[in-house]
């Protein structure tokens, strides 16, 4: 079939790198949720949200990760400086999708299992443009999953160093941003320590 400028491609843009540093170092995709891997769960949200495709970046025990999860279908690609922070996993992330034909990239952290493919969808039904630019919120608070138009990439990954992702680019766009809230349909917790691990079923 061919592709019409009617028919946007959004890829998904996993985030799936961490090394659970405050969980004794357990890799976070690895995580069990619902009896597989959190990696697993987050790219099915991803699919049934509607990304056209879907990119995992994975860094820690990067090839236990590819054994034990069922990645099938996705483009995986690991990026070898995760222990520098998120930052360096998005800049891994879209410069895998540069030149793929993809419009924008929805991006999901893979340790917020609470946020499903009725979050992606609304965030993905707001794209507008190749500069789009559009993030869930929580009660008025911004938070993931966000979207960006493929024409903002470059700044966007320019910017992206440490754990703060695309934050400074994010505040320093904010009137730019669509917020579409998501509070009713997801829940925007982190698995970040021990306690987290709780939310896991």
């Amino acid at each position: 079939m061919t592709r019409t400028t009617q028919t946007p491609v959004v890829a998904g843009l996993l985030l799936a790198a961490g090394g659970g540093r405050r969980l004794g170092g357990r890799p976070k995709a690895l995580l069990e949720h619902r009896g597989r891997p959190l990696v697993e769960h987050a790219v099915r949200m991803l699919r049934e949200g509607g990304c056209d495709r879907v990119l995992v970046v994975l860094g820690a025990a990067a090839e236990e990760v590819r054994a034990r999860a069922d990645l099938a279908g996705c483009t995986v690609t690991v990026n070898p400086e995760w222990t520098e922070g998120m930052g360096s996993s998005l800049r891994a992330g879209l410069g895998a999708l540069s030149g793929t034909g993809a419009d924008a990239a929805l991006v999901l952290l893979v340790d917020q299992p609470g946020i499903g493919a009725d979050a992606v969808a609304r965030v993905r039904s707001a794209y507008r443009s190749r500069t789009s630019l559009v993030a869930a919120s929580y009660d008025g608070e911004r938070g993931h999953p966000v979207l960006f138009g493929a024409d903002r990439w470059a700044d966007i990954a320019a910017g992206a160093v440490g754990d703060r992702g695309a934050r400074a680019y994010l505040r320093a766009h904010r009137d730019a941003i669509t917020l579409v809230e998501c509070s009713d349909v997801a829940q925007a917790y982190d698995i970040d320590t021990v306690e987290d691990l709780k939310h896991l079923e």
